[in-house]
């Protein structure tokens, strides 16, 4: 059974990051650093979080209940800031190599769009986020073990592969807002992801309510990804298209 749990939560967890690195990233040698290079930005930025938080803890009463929740929340707040100051840098960065890239080519374009990096970027920064979430998770999966026998929820694994997922495919959406939002020096769309990044973080408090965090997560998320495949170009029409298998260009035909 334990054997089950774990790779039924880990294709949970990673299965559609997975697909989307396969059919969209893997075949493009830069789309490939540029994920390694948001990867290492998002790890980076938890290494320094988690070196703060350690040093506020040791610096303080244990004993303290209520001190000790309050560093707790702390940490994940000022974690969260320290992500987006990261893909705020990450941003500075792949604009100058875009510069460089349009230098060197021939015909004076670069290779690959901005539109196209956010999003690699983007899923870079969910694939290392999401490691991280599940990869303690799913080695006391393995077992030996039985979850929830002391009467805690059974579904500790599997809610915590569900909620990997919406962080991954969140950080991919984020990435495409935070971009455009620094591309377009509109502001207010990288306040916008830093308030919605806060907010599924703050929602992980509400478990073992786990409704109360998923619920949220998964409804952010799909404004999320409404708002960057608008903001991507993408339009009503284009995924009626989409749904129905159209070619462009191509009318559905009557009666069918």
């Amino acid at each position: 059974m334990t054997l089950a749990v774990f790779f039924g939560c880990t294709f949970i967890a990673f299965g559609p990051a997975f697909g989307l690195f396969i059919f969209t990233i893997a075949r493009d040698p830069l789309r490939i650093i540029i994920l390694i290079a948001g990867a290492f930005f998002w790890l980076v930025s938890l290494l320094l979080s988690s070196l703060i938080w350690f040093i506020a803890v040791k610096a303080s009463d244990p004993q303290d209940e209520r001190l000790q929740k309050g560093l707790l929340i702390f940490g994940v707040m000022f974690s969260v800031l320290l992500q987006e100051a990261f893909r705020f840098l990450y941003y500075k960065l792949l604009r100058k190599a875009i510069e460089g890239l349009v230098a060197l080519s021939e015909d004076g374009c670069s290779p690959i769009s901005i539109q196209q990096m956010a999003y690699v970027a983007g899923v870079g920064f969910g694939l290392m986020s999401g490691a991280f979430s599940m990869i303690n998770l799913l080695a006391d999966a393995l077992g030996p073990g039985t979850v929830g026998i002391h009467g805690d929820s059974q579904l500790y694994f599997l809610t915590s592969a569900f909620m990997t997922m919406v962080l991954i495919f969140l950080h991919t959406f984020w990435g495409i807002l935070f971009f455009h939002g620094c591309e377009h020096r509109r502001w207010w769309e990288i306040a916008a992801v830093i308030i919605m990044h806060l907010t599924v973080s703050g929602l992980s408090f509400c478990n073992p309510l786990y409704v109360g965090s998923l619920v949220p997560s998964y409804l952010l998320m799909a404004a999320a990804a409404a708002w960057a495949y608008l903001l991507s170009g993408g339009s009503a029409q284009n995924l009626r298209r989409f749904l129905l298998c159209l070619r462009s260009g191509a009318s559905p035909q009557p009666g069918s």
